[in-house]
């Protein structure tokens, strides 16, 4: 992704969740690591990218990243969360994103 493109999050957003709907979850990973700025719709962008791919798990190491940068999820980010809770059955990480 050329470098002037990283810095618009809109661009990077639409980039990551192109990526993962072809199923290219590592290029989507590469583009996310490579964002200037994060905020909580590239946050989601990644975090339903794995829900599509089958890698919910990697959910909650991404909620924990938005947590550890006090960005508070969205109810849309939530509504993945528990998307990724239903699909990955590790139910001790669903009863502490509930909590």
């Amino acid at each position: 992704m050329p470098e002037n493109y990283r810095n618009n999050d809109i661009a990077s957003t639409s980039a990551i969740d192109m990526l993962m709907k072809f199923g290219d979850v590592e290029s989507a990973e590469r583009i996310f690591r490579s964002a200037k700025t994060k905020n909580i719709n590239i946050y989601g962008a990644l975090m339903n990218g794995y829900n599509l791919n089958g890698e919910s798990w990697k959910c909650f190491k991404i909620f924990e990243e938005m947590k550890e940068k006090d960005i508070i999820p969205d109810e849309i980010a939530w509504n993945i969360l528990i998307g990724a809770c239903s699909k990955s059955g590790m139910l001790h990480h669903c009863q502490y994103i509930v909590n």
